[in-house]
């Protein structure tokens, strides 16, 4: 801030040598450099990284060092012995009120901060924040000031600094960590807190595998690529399993890097990584679902577009599981009804069990390619009571079934139930058309793939509608 002050064009004593007359070492005037801290005196002044003046008594100019030559143009020779501003440093209508306020400080305690707006020696002007302090003799009087001083721009580039680490380090809306060079949290945000299921200083110094319990190598690896590459040019995307109070929770963070280096260095030495991440799992997965609900529509699409195109109705109800399997299962069955099918549910007949007959199958052992018709010659599969198959046509709906956790899973759980012997998650839905069930299809998944879910079994659903109809007419047909 600048204000209007009353002109003074001479402010120099008459006992107060020229501006820049004697000699003058690093912005010390020569009489005070007697004494073999003198030296000493004028390095530390002329490292210091802020500008810095000091007035005697008498508000006479006794040190300048370099950082108030850069910032001001006028060099340690040509500000020495000059009395305040005036006339130099200052416009002449403020050089009053600054003086005054400079050297009001040396009458009260403590600091006083100020901002003038003083003149370069090109003609310039700057805006300056100074904090300046009196200081007192060794009779205890007052001796002068001392202002140390830089340009405000800078000052409030250092305090938006310190008020962005303030306001990350406290309720922003990402996760914010400081990872040392051992890959250890030293700080963390409370977003970040609550999204490791921990405290803010309970986490500090703890290794990362013990707060993540799957997918701490990718996130480990990231933060190695970071201290010796530098920081990736996009976020990346981090599946991690998170050990929390209320259990292991999967989660997905979209994560952002940044290598720290020491700025006081002549070199850049890495200090550690900055870690931001926002937890995108919900979004995720919803992307995820939609993908795979249109993935799923474009082969219902496809299937029928095909279908219409066999004379067969059987070769038509093998084209729709064909493109049903596509990133759904890895094998597939179809079971028959033997003989006449019949209404509602079969566990209104217990007398009359059911007994079904394989018709058509997806390769197994490991082959690929377009599920076959069986020739079985009419002999019902051997299926045990309470197979899932038996229970979806009894229920005339979809069974889900899963093999005991193992690892490796056991084959006889797949084998005993007639299934390829790498199965180890199995949905059946039953066929049902004009109130009938025909029969019922069963999807297999391996070891690789998750348990089916309720969407899952909504889809198959849908296509077993579809399959149904051209059984139906198959058997219409052939009777």
């Amino acid at each position: 801030m600048s204000a209007s002050r009353s002109e003074t064009t001479d402010a120099r004593g008459p006992d107060e040598p020229e501006p820049g007359t004697g000699a003058r070492v690093s912005g010390v005037a020569e009489g005070e450099r007697d004494g073999a801290g003198s030296d000493l005196l004028a390095a530390l002044l002329d490292g210091m990284d802020a500008a810095l003046c000091a007035f005697d008594a008498h508000g006479v100019i006794t040190h300048w060092n370099r950082e108030a030559e850069r910032i001001l143009g006028w060099s340690a020779e040509e500000a020495v012995g000059r009395r305040g501003f005036a006339g130099w440093a200052v416009r002449t209508a403020d050089a009053d009120e600054v003086q005054a306020r400079l050297m009001a400080v040396m009458e009260t305690p403590g600091r006083q901060v100020d901002e003038f707006a003083l003149l370069r020696k090109d003609g310039g002007r700057v805006l300056i924040r100074t904090q300046s302090a009196g200081m007192r003799g060794p009779d205890g009087k007052p001796a002068g000031v001392y202002s140390a001083f830089s340009e405000v721009h800078e000052q409030i580039d250092l305090e938006r600094s310190i008020a962005l680490s303030e306001a990350l380090f406290d309720d922003a809306s990402w996760g914010v960590v400081l990872v040392d060079v051992d890959l250890r949290p030293t700080v963390v945000n409370s977003y970040a807190a609550r999204a490791l299921g921990s405290g803010r200083t309970a986490v500090l110094g703890r290794p990362l595998g013990e707060l993540v319990v799957q997918g701490v190598e990718e996130l480990e690896a990231a933060l190695h690529h970071v201290l010796a590459e530098g920081a990736p040019k996009s976020p990346a995307e981090l599946w991690v399993t998170v050990r929390t109070p209320e259990g292991d929770r999967r989660r997905c963070w979209r994560s952002g890097f940044l290598r720290l280096a020491s700025p006081l260095a002549e070199e850049p030495v890495p200090l550690g990584v900055g870690w931001m991440f926002q937890d995108a799992t919900e979004a995720k997965l919803a992307s995820q679902e939609a993908d795979r609900l249109r993935f799923r529509s474009s082969q219902l699409h496809r299937a029928g577009r095909a279908a219409v195109e066999c004379e067969d109705p059987m070769e038509a109800a093998t084209v729709y599981l064909d493109f049903a399997l596509a990133g759904f299962a890895d094998h597939a069955l179809i079971d028959l009804v033997a003989g006449e099918p019949r209404a509602g549910s079969f566990s209104s007949a217990p007398e009359a069990p059911v007994r079904l007959v394989r018709a058509v199958a997806t390769p197994s052992g490991g082959g690929s390619g377009p599920s076959t018709q069986m020739t079985s010659g009419g002999i019902p599969v051997r299926y045990a009571g309470g197979h899932p198959a038996l229970q979806a046509m009894d229920r005339t709906g979809s069974v889900r079934a899963s093999a005991p956790s193992g690892s490796p899973p056991s084959p006889t759980w797949a084998t005993s139930r007639q299934w390829p012997p790498d199965s180890v998650h199995a949905l059946c839905t039953v066929l049902r058309s004009r109130g009938r069930s025909l029969g019922v299809v069963t999807f297999l998944r391996g070891a690789s793939r998750s348990a089916f879910e309720r969407p899952d079994a909504v889809y198959a659903e849908d296509v077993t509608i579809r399959m149904a109809a051209s059984l139906d007419l198959s058997r219409a047909l052939s009777d």
